[in-house]
């Protein structure tokens, strides 16, 4: 994957942006009757976005935007929804909460907008949310994964939520791995790092698993781990998880856990996507993690055909945020198609609520949160390279 994945991005302000756009981001006050009744006309169905295209996150909205275009002109290619052609009404949101809630609030005023894919990050997420309720437009963030992004009534999410991860991790443990004893180590002082330890710590317990040790660090972006490491192979853990990303599991965590003896499973959730390697690649065999999507994944026949289609288009391999902005146009469509010719705004959000989807990062059913309740994809490393493993099914 070329783009190094990380949706939690700024994850830990995600709380501060929330309390900027209830105290009154730009443009808060707008009239609920008039953005609730807006409904497709004409022959044209918009669609808006916002997604963070410029400043340190580009890279995830870019290519976003991207799995955008590509649905809406294969959308367009088959005569497009209800007989209606697609198009985008684009914002760049620069990865700053403000600037997310002025380009949402822009959508919102544009009645021919009948729905949202977007913002990108958790932060810009958590901004407009609030924004969604008041305005009654339902918004579907693809990537922004934080629990702690209160989804209220109109907001939903394409990807898992990271507590959902943690606890297919300790299924996976469980059940394929086989382990007895685990470990957990996470940061305390992130919401991504601790709030996904947590869910897999108490998830194992309740599948009978013993949580032999349990540490932490002050941050999750240390560099120093080995005093815990060696806590974690005394207690006779079988299977170390540390939710971590990339950049600290890759060249820290997991050599140093070598480093002390430690010769078990290392497992991980979606921030190892893109994982950064040191050394002897041998030492990353026998680690695994959790992620949304596998261009390996050859039990879904739509991940094919939509590596297929990206290559074609864009003459390069798609990465997660690609597959999660395709998947979120198509779930769009499906609700639009549900709620008829003349939908308006409300139509659509109830059709997204509760609706059953079958895309390529997995199939799902929206729950009552607005999360979807999914399949994770779990990929191993074997010689420095990610490789698909299997595919977890929700129960």
């Amino acid at each position: 994957m070329n783009v190094k994945f990380s949706i939690k991005f700024i994850a830990a302000s995600a709380a501060a942006v929330m309390a900027l756009s209830l105290a009154g981001c730009s443009g808060g006050n707008m009239d609920d009757s008039s953005s609730s009744s807006a409904k497709a006309s004409g022959d044209t169905i918009t669609i808006g976005t916002v997604t963070t295209n410029s400043g340190t996150a580009a890279a995830y909205g870019e290519a976003e935007v991207k799995g955008f275009e590509l649905a809406v002109s294969e959308i367009n290619a088959k005569g497009g929804i209800n007989g209606k052609k697609v198009k985008l009404e684009s914002m760049d949101d620069k990865g700053d909460a403000t600037e997310a809630s002025n380009a949402y609030n822009k959508l919102v005023g544009d009645n021919n907008v009948l729905a949202v894919a977007g913002p990108t990050i958790s932060a810009t997420t958590a901004a407009v949310a609030p924004l969604a309720d008041q305005s009654k437009l339902v918004t579907i963030a693809p990537a922004a994964t934080s629990d702690s992004i209160e989804t209220g009534n109109y907001l939903f999410r394409t990807c898992f939520k990271d507590s959902y991860q943690g606890e297919v991790a300790a299924r996976f443990a469980a059940e394929n791995l086989k382990v007895k004893k685990v470990a957990v180590l996470y940061g305390t002082g992130d919401p991504y790092s601790s709030g996904v330890g947590e869910a897999f710590a108490k998830a194992a317990e309740k599948l009978g698993l013993e949580v032999v040790d349990k540490e932490s660090s002050s941050s999750a972006d240390d560099t120093e781990y080995s005093a815990q490491l060696q806590k974690i192979q005394a207690s006779g853990a079988e299977l170390l998880y540390a939710p971590y990303y990339y950049s600290v599991a890759g060249p820290y965590i997991i050599p140093q856990a070598r480093s002390v003896g430690f010769d078990g499973y290392v497992m991980g959730p979606d921030g190892y996507d893109g994982l950064k390697l040191t050394g002897d690649k041998a030492q990353y065999n026998k680690t695994y993690y959790t992620t949304h999507y596998s261009a390996d994944d050859n039990t879904n026949s739509k991940v094919q055909d939509f590596i297929k289609s990206y290559k074609s288009k864009n003459n390069a391999e798609p990465n997660t945020f690609a597959a999660l902005g395709y998947d979120t146009i198509y779930m769009i469509k499906q609700a639009i198609e549900k709620a008829g010719k003349n939908a308006t705004r409300e139509d659509v959000r109830n059709a997204v609520a509760g609706m059953t989807f079958d895309g390529v990062t997995g199939k799902f059913t929206m729950d009552k949160s607005g999360s979807p309740t999914k399949s994770v994809i779990v990929l191993e490393m074997k010689d420095g390279k990610p490789v698909y493993n299997t595919t977890v099914q929700p129960k």
